[in-house]
């Protein structure tokens, strides 16, 4: 079936859309836009196969900066009285994201043909998770689809202001650990082997530590492509890692037990899991429906399986709070407590709110201090990598100067 591009008018309204649609031909095209009160003003056909090549060849990612932007402004076209249809299509001219761009054009044509938001959303599950999908669903029902694009709106901003903080505290260390290793490498690979001619033209008695360094220094001087091959395996294989179940569970378990990071790490997976939950919740998305597109949609998997074990108590009667007691450890105290206090006042979702405030409060506070932290440490890395470094070179130097 071809693929038309297309420029309708409303019949009563002086707006225009433009959209693509796979549909037999023209005339059926014209019938189809005449029952939604459009007529068609241009048409053209597109080569569909051609341009989805295209597509996938320079495709990028869309970045969760990109869809708090659709959500935010979105809302603000709704509420300023713009149609749903213009609202995409202004929204598609706005984005430099080639691909999402295409995607927004594919919802508002599917929103044009008479689904829904919801089901248009779900069929770009990599870029909508289940949890946007199902809170626009239960709006769309409700008739407060303003309200919670807002709610989502926010609960983007926090999961992005709470992933920049995290990053921004890596950086200077990692630029340090990058700096530190560039100028060992050139160090072993340029000025050791130079050394070792050196030091074997004088024949002097080498320390143990200095051959070792010159052995090393030989062996990426002269063979640089297997350490090479070493580094890009060892990327492959933590990405093969972190895609399979036993070994994301390692990677997930390391990070929660690894000095100064794991707090940040359980804080923020926290933080997630309570602030989701309450969007979720003020959406109405029932508890148990939350709990279970929670589980399927947090990273961790530790937290993950903490919810799926926490599912099976609430569907038994338990309580919400008494679902979590056994994690402690992953949650704290505090998000437990204010639990409790929730269900006592029947005011959870209230309590899940402040509760997931004051946790990407924390998380904020520990990654401003987390350079601080991490400074001295690698200081004492640094310094003892010269010291050895010099240890190396000078003891065979004064060496010689005994011999002479």
């Amino acid at each position: 079936m071809p693929n038309y591009k297309y420029i309708a008018k409303s019949e009563k309204r002086d707006e225009k859309i433009e959209g693509k649609i796979n549909i037999s031909s023209k005339s059926e095209l014209a019938k189809d836009l005449r029952k939604k009160g459009f007529f068609l003003i241009e048409a053209e056909e597109v080569d569909q196969k051609r341009k989805n090549i295209t597509a996938l060849s320079f495709s990028k990612k869309i970045s969760l900066l990109e869809r708090i932007m659709f959500t935010r402004n979105l809302r603000a076209m709704l509420s300023g009285g713009l149609s749903f249809s213009r609202s995409l299509q202004v929204l598609s001219e706005q984005t430099r994201n080639k691909r999402f761009k295409e995607i927004i054009l594919d919802i508002r044509d599917e929103v044009n043909k008479g689904n829904t938001f919801a089901q248009s959303l779900e069929k770009h599950p990599g870029v909508f998770p289940e949890i946007l999908c199902n809170m626009i669903r239960l709006a769309e029902e409700a008739g407060t689809l303003e309200e919670t694009l807002e709610t989502l709106t926010e609960q983007l901003e926090s999961e992005y202001k709470l992933k920049s903080s995290v990053k921004g505290a890596l950086i200077y260390p990692s630029i340090v650990v990058f700096a530190m290793l560039g100028i060992g490498v050139i160090f072993l690979t340029i000025l050791v082997p130079q050394l070792a001619a050196t030091f074997e033209g004088m024949g002097a008695d080498l320390p143990i530590f200095t051959r070792i360094i010159i052995v090393v220094g030989n062996f990426l001087s002269e063979k640089w492509y297997i350490m090479l091959f070493f580094v890009i395996a060892l990327i492959y294989f933590l990405r093969f890692l972190s895609k399979n179940k036993k070994g994301k569970k390692m990677i997930d378990g390391f990070l929660l037990k690894f000095p100064i990071i794991s707090t940040i790490v359980r804080k923020s997976n926290a933080a997630y899991v309570v602030k989701t939950m309450a969007s979720l919740l003020i959406s109405g998305v029932p508890m148990m429906k939350s709990m279970k597109i929670l589980s399927r949609s947090v990273s961790n998997i530790y937290f993950a399986e903490s919810i799926t074990d926490a599912i099976k108590i609430v569907e038994k009667g338990g309580k919400l709070s008494k679902a979590f007691l056994p994690y402690t450890s992953l949650y704290g105290s505090m998000v437990i407590q204010m639990l409790e206090v929730g269900e006592e006042t029947g005011k959870t979702t209230d309590m899940l709110l402040r509760t997931a405030e004051f946790l990407e409060e924390e998380v904020v506070n520990l990654t401003k201090n987390l350079a601080t932290t991490l400074e001295p440490i690698l200081m004492i890395l640094i310094g003892t990598a010269i010291g050895i470094f010099a240890f190396a070179v000078i003891m065979p130097i004064y060496s010689m100067l005994d011999y002479i």
